[in-house]
């Protein structure tokens, strides 16, 4: 049987096609979280492409979380949780540049703020503990690596508190460590900690009198801090 092939300017289109036919296949239930693929040669014919535009589908669902290869047993389904189909959304937030990277602080300030008042609702005496220990540390310290590495660990505490799987992987996507780290090397240069930390307690604050509205407001400001340095670094 002569094997098919497709024009160069075709083969994106193919590919394409190809993915979305496999995601429709995901969403359909007919094949499910964990299950193992046809083999490609079975998919190519299934779907009535070539095996090089089906290796290609094959090989971006695998970069995009929704397959994995397991060496000597095949290409299976993911479980298909939001952290890995997520994962490559923090390329986004280490790369961006300028306005782009305000929008995406906008982002943030939107989803954090619902996600710190989820946390101030449904918080556990151990997760807020979690929360304390961070918070403690940071005031503990003048050293920026050691500010930052617990700036990290207390808002994703407080977006775990919040108990949404998928709203965590998207924070987790926007919260790039090298923005973070250029932000507080400002603040250190502004002597701007004593400020952010005020910002810390009163979101620490709102979760521990259980205050959604106050939590969302504290979050919004805190973030909204951050939104104007940047603004203020980019017109210089």
């Amino acid at each position: 049987m002569p094997r098919q092939t497709e024009p160069a300017a075709q083969k994106g289109t193919v590919t394409q096609r190809a993915i979305e036919q496999i995601k429709a296949m995901i969403g359909e239930g007919r094949l499910e979280p964990g299950a193992r693929l046809p083999t490609e040669r079975e998919l190519a014919v299934q779907l009535g492409i070539s095996r090089s535009s089906m290796r290609e589908a094959i090989r971006a669902l695998t970069v995009l979380g929704v397959l994995e290869a397991r060496h000597g047993s095949g290409i299976y389904v993911t479980q298909l949780e939001a952290g890995d189909l997520l994962e490559t959304f923090g390329v986004v937030a280490d790369l961006s540049r300028g306005p782009q990277l305000v929008e995406l602080l906008e982002v943030r300030r939107i989803l954090e703020s619902t996600a710190t008042a989820l946390a101030a609702a449904r918080i556990t005496p151990g997760e807020l503990a979690e929360v304390e220990k961070h918070l403690a540390a940071m005031h503990a310290t003048d050293d920026p690596e050691e500010i930052l590495s617990h700036d990290l660990a207390f808002h994703r505490a407080i977006v775990a508190a919040a108990g949404n799987d998928t709203m965590a992987a998207i924070l987790e996507g926007l919260s790039s460590r090298t923005f973070r780290a250029r932000v507080w090397r400002g603040y250190q240069e502004e002597g701007a900690f004593a400020r952010t930390r005020r910002e810390h307690v009163a979101i620490h604050r709102a979760l521990l009198a259980r205050d959604p509205e106050a939590a969302r407001a504290a979050a919004a400001a805190h973030v909204g801090e951050v939104e104007e340095w940047l603004r203020t670094q980019l017109s210089q």
